[in-house]
Formats: C-alpha cells, sequence, structure tokens
C-alpha cells in the first residue's frame, strides 16, 4: 500500500473525539448539526462511530472511491457524506451502512471528518465534542472488524497485521452505480 500524503497535504482530515457530557449531544442533534454544516459549505463533513474506523487508510480509501464514483457521475446519494458512509461501512444500503458506522445513543468516541478548507478540530465545539486522540486513528480489531461485518472464517484467513487489507477490500467492494437513468446529479 503507498503511504498516505503528509497531514498537512491532505485534503482530506478527521480526528477522533469524545461526548464533553454523556448523551449530550443526542443523535438528532448531530444530524441537525451536520445538515447546517452542509448548508454552509460544499466542503464534506461526517462524524463516525469511532469503534467502526479501522484506521486513517480505512477513511481516505473511502473518500477516493466516493470521488471516483461521483467522477463518473455515479451517485446514489444527494449528501456526500452519507455517501461516504456506504463506502467506510463497505455497504450498498444506507440503513445498514449507518448502523454499521453511524453515531448512535451510545456512541462514546467518534471520528469526525472534514475537507478542507474546514478543519476538524474546529467543528467539535459545534458538535458539543472534545478531541481525543485515543478514538483516532488506530489500528482494527476484533471488535471493528466484526462491527463492519468481517466475520472470524475472514480474520483467520489472514494475520492479524492484515486486518487493514479485509477493511479496505470491504471498501473497494461497494457498488455504488445507480440504476441506468437513475443517476443523481452530485451536490455542486
Amino acid at each position: 500500500m503507498p503511504p498516505l500524503p503528509p497531514p498537512e497535504d491532505r485534503t482530506l482530515r478527521a480526528v477522533g473525539a469524545r461526548r464533553r457530557r454523556a448523551g449530550v449531544p443526542d443523535v438528532a442533534a448531530f444530524v441537525r448539526t451536520l445538515r447546517t454544516i452542509s448548508r454552509e459549505s460544499e466542503a464534506l463533513v461526517a462524524v463516525f462511530d469511532a469503534r467502526a474506523i479501522a484506521g486513517e487508510r480505512h477513511l481516505y480509501s473511502a473518500w477516493a472511491h466516493l470521488g471516483r464514483a461521483r467522477g463518473r457521475g455515479e451517485s446514489r446519494l444527494r449528501e456526500r457524506g452519507a455517501e461516504l458512509a456506504l463506502y467506510v461501512a463497505g455497504d450498498d444500503q444506507l440503513p445498514r451502512a449507518l448502523e454499521k458506522v453511524g453515531v448512535s445513543a451510545g456512541t462514546e468516541e467518534f471520528v469526525v471528518v472534514a475537507e478542507k478548507p474546514l478543519v476538524p478540530e474546529e467543528l467539535l465545539p459545534r458538535f458539543e465534542l472534545e478531541a481525543d486522540p485515543r478514538a483516532y486513528p488506530r489500528a482494527p480489531d476484533v471488535a471493528t472488524l466484526e462491527r463492519l461485518g468481517i466475520g472470524a472464517a475472514e480474520r483467520a484467513a489472514v494475520p492479524p497485521a492484515a486486518w487493514e487489507g479485509l477493511v479496505l477490500e470491504r471498501v473497494a467492494l461497494v457498488e455504488l452505480s445507480a440504476p441506468a437513468g437513475r443517476a443523481s446529479a452530485p451536490k455542486p
């Protein structure tokens, strides 16, 4: 796998975070904040449950696949953040994808993702979160792989050092091309 560009050269950036107070904000507040930020900027912003993120390459691979699909005019969803969730989850159905990688009432650790010019660290107060470098980045573990639908048989086929590759394979297998004549236009 080629190395990731240095952090200062990345168009997509992410930061680990946690709630300041238990249960605050609730899921509806996250959604409202995401919608508000999306109206203010064309830059992609997404928030994921950190337990579902298998490191930096996981996010960057999902984002790159999203960009390539949109570049070909293949998109299912108007919102790129929601479509990114499909790739991150390795699933082509949004409800299942959000079940795997989305924020829930039980989420304690988060990954906030933003494209330049937005800075994820600067978005944390808007989500009522505080930075937590222990939440992200981290290597995939059994719980992360299980959450992403990668079971024991698949894990046993490769050494733990190669588990990241299992996640990247799932990302690459997501087929987002909409049925002929039904592709939606990418968000400007």
